[in-house]
């Protein structure tokens, strides 16, 4: 009796350890991202992911300040293990909320150069967009371009468009100006471009190169991203948009062409780790890499991968290589320096 008593324990004790062990193989076979980018692209990618690995990606779509908050919230129960969001500023701002955690990758290490990641491993970039000015081919030749810092000389004198001061891609754009050049120079910079402006600040990126087309300004500062996506448009309207401006990289005989990027970070309580390294080590393969740049219009981070055919048409440039942390760290200092300037 008592050996039969010993196989059932036995038994019970081995079908609970088995189905211990199929809970743990079902957690392991899942990724939980928290994205704030929401691209047909990125989905594609997500789903190949899953084909190629058998890791099933859930995916929560939401602002980056609302994921941030979220997280925070969850605390060590959040089932987050990669945070996505757009430009440096977010993503350092992540880390300083101790939303992410530093990883050890290999591949990363030799694939992300050195200024487009976090020195910790907290973040990686996965796509770069740059900064650049577009001009009405009518009323500007690129002979007078030259800098963002020329862009408050007086021939600029309302001429100028460009975004609010409550976009993150201006504040890093500022606060690469702060890193660059000092903050007085900086200051010096934004109650210069306050001066010059067509209008007061509104709308996105694809309003200012509507804005320039419509006569309201000759020049305005985008993100290469924008010029891409009004150019594949389906709406006539915004072709006509992007086929009225031309580009032009600034500080090419300096420092390079402010650039800002999309990133990704594994969550600090991540319950799939080892999954959400495999991810992002994905995304920042040779195969997502070329997803990004053809159908996303962003440059790759991957220097083994080349640009799409439309972004190499706009030509090659030489980009700033400040690393992007100091666009986080110079974040506050950035704010105030725009309401110095009352840049609204």
């Amino acid at each position: 009796m008592k050996k039969i008593i010993s196989i059932l324990v036995l038994a019970v004790l081995f079908t609970a350890c088995k189905k211990e062990q199929k809970k743990e193989e079902k957690k392991q076979e899942e990724v939980n991202v928290y994205t704030h980018r929401h691209y047909k692209a990125d989905q594609e990618l997500f789903a190949q992911f899953e084909k190629e690995t058998g890791i099933k990606v859930n995916v929560v779509n939401a602002k980056a300040d609302e994921l941030m908050q979220k997280m925070t919230v969850e605390g060590e129960q959040s089932p987050a293990d990669v945070l996505i969001t757009v430009d440096a500023g977010r993503l350092v701002r992540a880390k300083n909320k101790g939303l992410l955690q530093g990883v050890k990758s290999e591949f990363l290490d030799k694939t992300i150069p050195s200024h487009l990641k976090d020195v910790d491993n907290n973040w990686f970039a996965l796509t770069k967009r740059a900064r650049v000015i577009v001009y009405n081919p009518e009323k500007v030749t690129p002979e007078e371009l030259t800098t963002y810092e020329a862009l408050i000389d007086d021939k600029w004198k309302k001429k100028i468009l460009i975004r609010s001061s409550g976009n993150i891609y201006n504040q890093s754009l500022l606060a690469s100006l702060i890193a660059n050049l000092g903050e007085e120079k900086a200051t010096e910079w934004a109650k210069g471009m306050v001066a010059n402006m067509a209008r007061s600040p509104k709308g996105n990126d694809r309003d200012q190169v509507k804005a320039v087309v419509a006569g309201e300004g000759d020049v305005a500062v985008v993100n290469t991203y924008y010029i891409g996506k009004l150019l594949n448009s389906k709406n006539p309207e915004e072709v006509k948009a992007g086929e009225g401006v031309k580009i032009f990289f600034p500080n090419q005989e300096g420092r390079g062409t402010h650039i800002n990027v999309s990133g990704a970070g594994i969550a600090k309580y991540a319950p799939n780790k080892e999954n959400a390294i495999k991810f992002v080590e994905f995304l920042a393969s040779k195969k997502a890499q070329e997803v990004f740049a053809k159908a996303n219009y962003e440059y790759p981070v991957n220097e083994e991968v080349a640009p799409s055919e439309l972004l190499k048409s706009w030509g090659g440039f030489k980009e700033d290589t400040l690393s992007l942390t100091k666009l986080g760290e110079n974040n506050k200092k950035a704010v105030l320096v725009f309401d110095n300037a009352e840049w609204k």
